[in-house]
């Protein structure tokens, strides 16, 4: 459906550029001007989308890597007077040869997503900064097995002692790469001395940024998060950001979110949209009776 009204409001019209994983299961790309267009198709997108089109909005899901032109990568062309980026986020992973193969599988990083199909299991923390102890000590309450991987990161007396008191050994030696099984399931831990430490899981704190390929030509701004742990797209209540028009939901702007807080903040921004959408046609509105007036 397509909306053959325009915005008069003082907002840029904002174009996206998706290429469909596969297109011919993709829907008929709009020719017209549309409400919003939704880059993301994971939970803060879709119940962006959701809160739109129930307030009778047009609106495209844009879902697949993107390269944000005025055209498609398959050549069609969209014209939207909104955006909400929703894309997500992409995690930053140290740079131990093997290791990114297992993420999802044998590496994973929450205690809280992940820990309890693991536990009682040899588990493995690779150390990235201070906030590994932690990490450690949250897998600690689930298995009576874990190593901590130091290499060579910081480790203070405080945070020494609280591991060695839950029984949780620490490696001093590097870490030179991630051995595979053959059958590709994560096996072990090389050391610089050429030791192989058996591990059923590793667990790493990643570096989650906010997945903006593509999308540089909106000029959003990327901030760092204390301790560099994460960067994020600022934004205000409603996912509204400092370019106009473009407003952001779910981890690209809160990357701790999990999926009903990425659920919330898309149906906000989706509904601060519509708000946006509606003001514009209000005064597009009163301004074409002043112009009828006046002549």
């Amino acid at each position: 459906m397509t909306d053959p009204r325009t915005d008069t409001s003082t907002s840029p019209t904002s174009t996206a550029v998706p290429a469909p994983v596969d297109a011919e299961q993709s829907d008929v790309l709009p020719t017209g001007l549309v409400d919003v267009a939704v880059i993301g198709g994971g939970s803060a997108g879709l119940n962006g989308a959701l809160m739109l089109g129930r307030s009778r909005r047009s609106v495209v899901v844009i879902d697949g890597d993107l390269r944000f032109e005025i055209v498609l990568e398959g050549g069609g062309r969209l014209t939207t007077r909104r955006v909400l980026v929703a894309t997500g986020v992409r995690d930053e992973l140290p740079a131990v040869p093997g290791l990114a193969a297992h993420w999802g599988h044998g590496l994973i990083h929450c205690p809280y997503c992940h820990g309890w199909e693991v536990r009682d299991q040899a588990i493995g923390i690779l150390a990235s900064g201070p906030g590994s102890v932690h990490q450690a000590l949250l897998f600690r309450q689930l298995s009576d097995d874990v190593l901590y991987f130091r290499r060579g990161t910081e480790l203070d007396e405080e945070g020494r002692a609280r591991l060695e008191a839950l029984g949780v050994r620490i490696i001093e030696d590097e870490v030179t790469e991630v051995v595979a099984a053959g059958d590709g399931t994560l096996a072990a831990v090389r050391l610089t001395d050429g030791t192989q430490v058996p591990r059923h899981t590793l667990a790493v704190a990643s570096r989650p940024l906010p997945r903006l390929e593509g999308l540089e030509g909106l000029g959003l701004e990327v901030e760092e998060l204390p301790g560099g742990i994460a960067a994020k797209v600022p934004s205000g209540m409603g996912g509204v950001t400092g370019v106009p028009g473009v407003s952001v939901g779910g981890n690209v702007t809160d990357p701790m979110a999990q999926v009903g807080a990425s659920a919330a903040s898309g149906a906000s921004a989706g509904a601060f949209l519509n708000a946006s959408l509606v003001m514009a046609e209000a005064d597009a509105a009163v301004a074409a009776l002043s112009g009828a007036g006046a002549r």
